[in-house]
């Protein structure tokens, strides 16, 4: 499967071709005579092209044509390396000379890379192992997780690379672990955190993202150990710890390097592109099981609140300065804003029902980081109607503090709760209050386990972009009037929020749009490129609370932002509940991933699929491919040429067949996501600026807050009585001259005066 042959030499030989024998066919022996075909040429070469495509007709639709689109069987790596050797197996774990497994690895984080290539990395690597309890043995079993490459040759056969180093090479020699007793005389004695070095330094829990010149940079990640402990002993108290490293993958050398270390180790962070290409990192825990630091007391019992920007040219990190610190969620919800700011959309992972931090009733908040002036502003309380700025802070905590409901209230509400949140209706008239206004209270407050996906972005008529539509659903409410975000049970809801940037003014609101099907915990999101969203996978109850006691969702859902309602598709062959991924690629399909769930009730692998419960006996390191309806058609469009680079504020020329029915381009970002997330997702959609044949004029937006620095795909798509249909893409990396290594992150020159003259020649065939 080759999505980056350089379409442009194909139709630069056909075009130079049709000139070759329009020039002899025009000759006949006369040098005077005109290097143009005759009318009567013309006619009866048209008249030949009729012919054929009325003696041939092409179908719109192929035999596979399915409206809720079809997943592909699943393929997995066929070989697992077992004491040295490699063993072809289709089973998931073989076991090695030590009585141990060793397991294929499945895709708990993917990112999509510039040659088409999937960069995956393993979850939870070890947990096979796990004999009785992961709590009480899983800081001796567990090992540093591996990394993988996935390509499709041109028969779409999959094949698979081992990066060097296969693990990512953090802290070889060991972590100097935040141990309890850690700097006294007495460290190491009720802890392993010096016992070994196989997995100081695991990928899991790192939050990754895509660098201005294509690389992949992961963040953060795991040491694990037993606190307390004995060194040799699967018994004790595991603890997972948020390491300091920064480890880039680059994808021409297939190889992971070391960049600076962050000041704070973090497990489970947030990354964003600022609009100069440098990266905001946010939130993340030390110490997961038992965050007391003794050092830092302040700090004790909740995630680190500090943040940090790296920078990409000297490959270090800055602390921010105190007026940077929130306290926000793990895997907070985090995006860039058009004006340049960083939107937290009061969602993230909580280990639900119970949280992690004293201060967690402050996730509830949705609130923008402003990078020039390094400080927060508190915009509104998610999914409720309600400004901060319109009603103080200590009315809006009176309002909704469960505390002030009468005794009645709050044990009918109570006990909704626990039962589902669409029961919760049913209490609307025991509470006296209206359906819709209970609805709202439902969506309000902080969602754990829920994607949050920025819609494409379109510009005003002014031409500028200054609103962002960010789609909510799913995942596990907060109720808004639980000071502990989180319940159980998940929802159904979904809710847009809307953010309208003026300079630095913004302003927030929401709504409540149709709800999914089935209500969905840890569903993954992918915006596709006929402008809908897709959900993949998940489950019917939290599986971070039970593991192995969610039930799993296989069926698809699209939503329609014209229509604000969700549409059940094609259903999954493989049950992917806890560390799922799913991500767009180049031709407009979806590649569907992972599944490593968390031991059986934290125990061990116990299988309870046969009560209708998630498989739960390790991972899956398989994959599927869903191919959307538009791409089982053969009318879709086809972008002849498009520039290979270009910068915000570029106007640009594109060449595509059926110009005259292409009326939307969208330009998105190549996806680099893990736990339902990435920060950097953006589509944009770039207004037609003029038409001239196969000529499409387009313009960029002016400014890298709306469109940062990296690796993009461009697609044009026409409308049908079937929906939309989207080309395959075209490769665009996107330069930022103002970022001062942009010498070495510029991949590519933009389009040369030669590649214009070839670009309008082609353009009039």
């Amino acid at each position: 499967m080759n999505w980056n042959k350089n379409l442009l030499h194909r139709h630069i030989a056909l075009a130079l071709g049709t000139l070759a024998l329009s020039a002899c066919g025009g000759s006949s022996g006369d040098d005077n005579a005109s290097s143009e075909p005759s009318q009567s040429q013309q006619e009866s070469a048209v008249a030949g092209d009729q012919a054929r495509a009325e003696s041939e007709p092409l179908p719109t639709f192929k035999d596979d044509y399915s409206p809720t689109g079809a997943f592909s069987d699943p393929f997995a790596e066929p070989t697992i390396i077992v004491d040295g050797n490699a063993v072809e197996t289709d089973e998931k774990c073989v076991t090695n000379a030590e009585g141990l497994q060793e397991c294929k690895p499945a895709a708990g984080t993917m990112a999509l890379l510039e040659d088409g290539r999937i960069l995956y990395l393993n979850a939870l690597e070890g947990t096979e192992n796990v004999e009785l309890s992961i709590v009480a043995e899983f800081g001796e079993v567990s090992i540093n997780d591996q990394s993988r490459l996935l390509s499709f040759d041109d028969n779409e056969q999959p094949q698979w690379f081992k990066p060097n180093p296969l693990r990512a090479g953090a802290n070889p020699d060991g972590n100097d672990s935040e141990t309890l007793l850690n700097g006294t005389p007495l460290d190491g004695v009720i802890d392993t955190a010096d016992n070994t070095d196989k997995n100081d330094g695991a990928l899991f829990c790192s939050d990754v993202i895509g660098l201005a010149d294509g690389s992949v940079m992961a963040v953060g990640g795991t040491d694990y150990y037993s606190e307390p402990g004995v060194d040799g002993l699967p018994l004790g108290a595991a603890e997972l710890e948020g390491i300091k490293n920064s480890r880039i993958f680059d994808a021409e050398t297939n190889t992971w390097t070391q960049s600076g270390d962050m000041n704070y180790g973090r497990w489970y962070p947030s990354l964003v592109t600022l609009p100069d290409s440098k990266v905001f990192v946010a939130s993340g825990v030390t110490k997961l099981l038992k965050p007391v630091y003794p050092e830092d007391p302040l700090n004790s019992g909740r995630n680190v609140v500090q943040t940090e920007t790296y920078d990409p040219c000297s490959g270090t990190w800055t602390q921010n300065p105190s007026t940077a610190d929130r306290s926000l969620p793990l895997y907070p919800r985090l995006h860039l804003l058009p004006n340049g700011h960083v939107l937290y959309n009061a969602g993230g992972q909580a280990f639900n029902p119970f949280g992690q931090g004293y201060d967690q009733a402050l996730w509830n908040i949705v609130a923008t980081f402003n990078p020039e002036e390094q400080s927060w502003t508190d915009i509104g309380y998610a999914g409720l109607p309600l400004r901060l700025d319109e009603i103080g802070l200590g009315e809006l905590s009176s309002t909704l503090n469960i505390t002030n409901l009468s005794q009645e209230q709050g044990s009918s509400l109570l006990g909704d709760v626990l039962g589902s949140a669409s029961d919760l209706l049913t209490a609307a008239s025991e509470l006296n209050v209206d359906e819709e206004t209970l609805k709202t209270a439902i969506a309000g407050g902080m969602r754990g386990s829920t994607s949050s996906t920025m819609l494409p972005l379109k510009p005003n008529e002014n031409g500028e972009y200054t609103d962002v539509e960010l789609l909510t659903a799913g995942g596990v409410p907060s109720y808004a009037l639980l000071t502990n975000p989180g319940g159980y049970l998940p929802t159904d809801q979904s809710r847009i929020d809307t953010v309208r940037t003026n300079g630095d003014d913004i302003e927030y609101e929401s709504r409540l749009t149709g709800s999914l099907n089935q209500p969905r915990w840890y569903g993954t999101n992918v915006v596709m490129p006929d402008g809908t969203v897709m959900v993949f996978s998940g489950g019917t109850r939290d599986g971070v609370v039970a593991p192995g006691l969610e039930g799993p969702i296989m069926t698809a859902e699209k939503f329609d932002p014209e229509t604000g309602t969700w549409t059940e598709m094609a259903m999954g062959k493989r049950p992917r509940t806890y560390h799922n991924t799913a991500v767009l690629l180049p031709d407009g399909r979806v590649l569907v991933g992972g599944h490593a769930p968390i031991n059986t009730a934290y125990l061990s692998h116990i299988n309870l699929e046969d009560f209708g419960l998630s498989p739960n006996d390790g991972r899956d390191p398989s994959f599927e491919i869903y191919t959307p309806p538009y791409a089982m058609r053969n009318d879709r469009p086809e972008i002849l040429s498009a520039p290979e680079s270009l910068e915000p504020g570029d106007e640009f020329t594109i060449q595509v067949d059926q110009a005259e029915a292409i009326d939307k381009v969208l330009l998105m970002r190549r996806t680099v996501m893990t736990h339902l997330i990435d920060g950097d997702q953006r589509t944009i959609e770039l207004p037609v600026q003029s038409r001239n044949g196969r000529n499409l004029r387009l313009k960029m937006p002016e400014t890298s807050s709306v469109v940062p620095a990296g690796k993009y795909m461009l697609f044009a798509s026409k409308n049908t009585d079937e929906g939309r249909v989207p080309s395959v893409s075209a490769p665009v990396t996107v330069t930022n001259s103002a970022l001062e290594c942009s010498g070495d992150t510029q991949m590519v020159d933009d389009t040369s005066d030669d590649d214009s003259l070839i670009d309008n020649l082609v353009g009039q065939l």
